[in-house]
């Protein structure tokens, strides 16, 4: 079986919950290698649900979800932080350690993934932070950058074990539109580099300037551009 040429998530008649609420059922899709798709929805509609259970933070009661390898349906506890691994995430509210640097909060994640040599740690932080733009950051605490290098610094934080796949909740939603736009800039460049991204937003901007496959969240129905006509109105 070649690997290299299969989707890096898929999904097959899954039901997708909040609780105990089922909130999308019949849940089919997959995101191949190197490919960028928006995930847009009303509030409560079930992205982040959606998300969570692709990252394994919600179990999947029914039907079939493989990502990066993993099956979400028969994945054991000691094996979700290697499947973390392999997976970028990215929240809206960035949820760093405030009590710490940049350095400290990236060599944190290192270290919990298995990293131990303090010369490799410290070249991958440096890797990762020239990657985003940030490299002068190195030293400082979050409570002394701005919501957008705070976000960069989650970002390089997503990145730091070469993951398949980014998924994004909403991570220009707290951010000024330029300083988004940059943001977003850095998601494309990243997706260049062969990164598969997922990203939830309600940005109307984004969908109408970049020509993206875009999934809807939709009445419990997960709707794909690519077979189903999808409105970006003002209420998604």
């Amino acid at each position: 079986m070649d690997f290299s040429t299969l989707p890096v998530l898929s999904m097959t008649q899954a039901t997708i919950f909040q609780g105990e609420n089922p909130v999308l059922s019949d849940v089919t899709f997959s995101v191949e290698q190197h490919e960028f798709v928006f995930l847009i929805g009303r509030t409560g509609s079930g992205k982040s649900s959606l998300l969570k259970t692709l990252y394994a933070d919600l179990p999947l009661k029914s039907g079939l979800a493989e990502v990066v390898g993993y099956s979400l349906s028969e994945i054991k506890n000691k094996e979700v932080p290697f499947l973390r691994r392999k997976i970028g995430i990215i929240f809206q509210d960035f949820q760093l350690f405030t009590d710490r640097s940049v350095h400290e909060n990236l060599s944190f994640v290192l270290k919990a993934t298995g990293w131990t040599d303090p010369v490799l740690i410290k070249e991958r932080i440096g890797e990762v932070l020239l990657q985003v733009g940030l490299l002068e950051a190195l030293n400082k605490m979050p409570h002394q950058l701005s919501g957008g290098e705070q976000q960069r610094v989650v970002i390089a934080r997503s990145l730091l074990n070469n993951p398949s796949i980014l998924l994004a909740d909403e991570p220009t939603g707290n951010l000024d539109p330029d300083v988004a736009d940059g943001i977003f800039k850095l998601f494309q460049d990243i997706n260049k580099k062969g990164t598969a991204i997922l990203m939830a937003t309600h940005n109307h901007e984004l969908l109408r300037k970049y020509p993206y496959r875009v999934l809807k969240c939709e009445k419990g129905k997960l709707l794909d551009s690519t077979m189903d006509d999808i409105s970006f109105g003002s209420n998604f």
